[in-house]
């Protein structure tokens, strides 16, 4: 069973739904003493960085999604919920995350950009995926639906198994060991979106 971790800053409803369209039941769970119960875990999010970990830290969830990842249980974040992964986050001011996977989170760069573009990156682009069980049945360039005005640095390089461009090439997907992150959002990404979250059940 999935447990969707409601922590009251994710769209929890189109999630769950994506999961129904491909006949798997998921729990939105908000008690965090039941994470362990799940054979996976899934952390979304919508909003801002600083605002998720203080509703985190308010719900008590933060020591037991740490505990969790430490089990060897799949787990994934979703956008917001990918970034909560990391260590920290600058977006309005600094904020600590939850440190299951080493890096930062920063704003897009637009002094970088070759050609002017609008932030946040929004709507439909390219994810160019490495050889991981999150993209089987997937080509290695597929298009994935993107909301977002803050991306992650990644610190290991064998921990980057997506990258996108716009603007300049970002990392988009991540894998340390059983710990899973997607930027885009696969339940707004058609067939794509589906077939990778479909993936993760299977892991």
């Amino acid at each position: 069973m999935i447990a969707i971790v409601d922590y009251n800053m994710g769209n929890l409803a189109s999630v769950q739904n994506a999961f129904a369209k491909l006949g798997k039941k998921t729990v939105i769970e908000s008690d965090p003493e039941k994470f362990k119960n799940y054979d996976k875990l899934l952390l979304p999010g919508v909003g801002a960085f600083g605002d998720a970990m203080t509703h985190l830290r308010e719900r008590d969830m933060v020591e037991s999604i740490r505990e969790y990842a430490k089990s060897g249980k799949y787990m994934l974040g979703i956008c917001l919920g990918m970034q909560l992964l990391f260590d920290s986050s600058e977006e309005f001011g600094f904020s600590e995350g939850l440190g299951l996977i080493k890096g930062s989170v920063t704003h897009f760069d637009i002094t970088k950009f070759s050609t002017p573009l609008k932030v946040p990156h929004m709507g439909w682009n390219r994810l160019f995926s490495e050889e991981h069980p999150l993209f089987n049945g997937l080509d290695k360039e597929h298009y994935l639906y993107f909301v977002h005005s803050y991306h992650v640095n990644c610190l290991n390089e064998a921990d980057i198994i997506g990258r996108t461009r716009y603007g300049y090439e970002f990392t988009s997907a991540v894998a340390s060991d059983n710990i899973l992150g997607l930027q885009p959002h696969p339940e707004k990404s058609h067939k794509n979106g589906l077939k990778i979250l479909e993936n993760f059940t299977n892991l």
